[in-house]
């Protein structure tokens, strides 16, 4: 693939990444308690801005570091089993995404341990200050790691090749994309729009959502095991 071809797969792997609905449910979360308790709007959208900063920079490092890691460990040029494993577990990663993704019942109830979603629900309620939602966005990216690893790896793999302009236009691309659900939630709270509308359409359409993260895994792998595994083994 070209460096085009390249950044056009990095940012379809943040797309699929942004898919994923931990982060908005727990900014949706914040932003709800934010507005109940009364907060002023300024001060709910600086809690609103600092927990997608911490979103990002969390999205960002992950992404860096898994790409030196690669490097460190491979090189440039790194070996094809590497990404047929990645491919891999991007198939594996969508099947669970089909199957495991919310849990059954009303509402948009995630994955993750009841435990730990009280938790963050508890964390959301007692966030007053804006260092405290960089942190909780910090930590809602970190949660679903299990989930935005294979779009991360391949696209790290992606990136190692490219040359080094390349690779940081494909690191932020990537950064901002995947920022793009907390970034519609932010427009919603910063123009005063009801979050009921966004919660709403997330119930609506959640088994879409998880179907369609799902199947882009697994398209996502086959198109990367296809053009690299293969054509390389095949010559072409």
């Amino acid at each position: 693939m070209d460096s085009i071809s390249s950044i056009a797969v990095v940012a379809f792997a943040a797309l699929i990444h942004a898919s994923f609905q931990l982060s908005v449910s727990v900014l949706t979360l914040l932003g709800g308690h934010s507005i109940g308790s009364l907060m002023s709007r300024k001060k709910t959208v600086r809690l609103i801005s600092g927990y997608v900063m911490g979103a990002g920079v969390m999205t960002l490092l992950t992404l860096s570091f898994v790409a030196f890691l690669l490097l460190h460990i491979f090189g440039t040029d790194v070996p094809l089993v590497v990404w047929s494993v990645a491919c891999g577990i991007a198939f594996g990663v969508g099947i669970a995404v089909w199957l495991f993704y919310y849990r059954k019942g009303f509402g948009t109830p995630l994955w993750i341990p009841r435990s730990f979603a009280r938790h963050l629900t508890a964390r959301s309620k007692q966030t007053s200050q804006s260092v405290e939602a960089f942190s909780l966005g910090l930590t809602s990216v970190a949660a679903e790691l299990i989930f935005i690893l294979p779009t991360t790896v391949l696209a790290a793999l992606i990136l190692i090749e490219l040359p080094g302009v390349w690779q940081l236009i494909g690191v932020l691309v990537y950064s901002i994309i995947s920022l793009s659900g907390l970034l519609i939630v932010w427009a919603f709270i910063g123009s005063g729009k009801s979050l009921s509308r966004v919660q709403k359409w997330r119930e609506t359409n959640k088994r879409f959502i998880q179907f369609s993260a799902g199947s882009a895994l697994l398209v996502l792998g086959f198109f990367i095991y296809v053009t690299k595994v293969i054509a390389e083994v095949s010559g072409t």
